[in-house]
């Protein structure tokens, strides 16, 4: 039955996807699209540790301007800022000498489940259990699935075949998916659940999950699929380059 909004955009939703082939399989789809994401990045700049009259080098071993003085007293990061470089632009030249240490990206949210929709449209299941499913799948992305005790029965059932679904001593990788620019590995670090309301059997049927996450970034195939997008919407950014007429630059 049509909603009376023919032209009504479709709203992708959100979600949490165990990478690789297991049993049983996690995902959570978001009921509700979280209303914010807080990601961050640090980056940690230090002083290369080498003495003044040193020669600072780079990952292709190519030389970098030297510091002029004597043997370096300070291995400080602003010992380094201070210095005077033989090039004319000092900024240049502490660029290529301070070192520099990327942390992965971390991403934080919250997921809200709500069953209230469902226990008025008369789903006995919800009626019964709540939002259990959808709480109890989140939680097993932090366990090993070597302690499934389902999974495990699942392989005694095929153990012939040589393949264990239960083979990993370790949490899952998840697929972190937000549209179709992010599809990002990440590792789950930390959960944290808020039980709102509960039903007759004190099932919750309302809940607020706080989810943290590592970015796994290097050669893996949905990061690089993500990272290549990312530098294609900076690209398109070069529209804005006209907005620089407005900007004092000094010089």
């Amino acid at each position: 039955m049509a909603d009376g909004f023919p032209n009504k955009p479709r709203i992708l939703k959100g979600a949490l996807v165990e990478y690789g082939l297991s049993l049983p399989p996690l995902f959570v789809v978001f009921q509700f699209n979280p209303e914010q994401l807080s990601r961050n990045r640090s980056v940690s700049f230090s002083a290369p540790g080498v003495l003044a009259d040193e020669t600072f080098t780079d990952g292709d071993e190519s030389e970098q301007p030297v510091a002029r003085g004597g043997r370096g007293r300070g291995r400080s990061l602003r010992d380094l800022h201070q210095r005077e470089f033989e090039d004319e632009d000092d900024l240049l030249a502490i660029r290529s000498a301070q070192q520099a240490d990327i942390e992965e990206e971390t991403i934080s949210f919250d997921i809200r489940l709500d069953a209230s929709e469902d226990l008025n449209n008369g789903n006995a299941i919800v009626g019964e259990v709540g939002i259990l499913p959808q709480l109890s799948t989140l939680e097993l992305m932090m366990h090993p699935k070597s302690e499934s005790i389902l999974g495990s029965l699942v392989d005694m059932l095929g153990s012939d075949g040589g393949f264990s679904f239960t083979d990993m001593a370790r949490p899952p990788i998840l697929l972190f998916i937000w549209g179709y620019t992010r599809v990002m590995p990440v590792n789950l670090t930390s959960m944290s659940i808020t039980e709102t309301e509960f039903n007759t059997h004190l099932a919750p049927t309302r809940a607020i999950v706080n989810v943290s996450m590592n970015v796994i970034e290097g050669k893996n195939v949905p990061y690089t699929y993500s990272k290549v997008l990312k530098e294609a919407m900076s690209v398109l950014n070069l529209a804005n380059i006209a907005d620089l007429a407005n900007v004092v630059v000094p010089g």
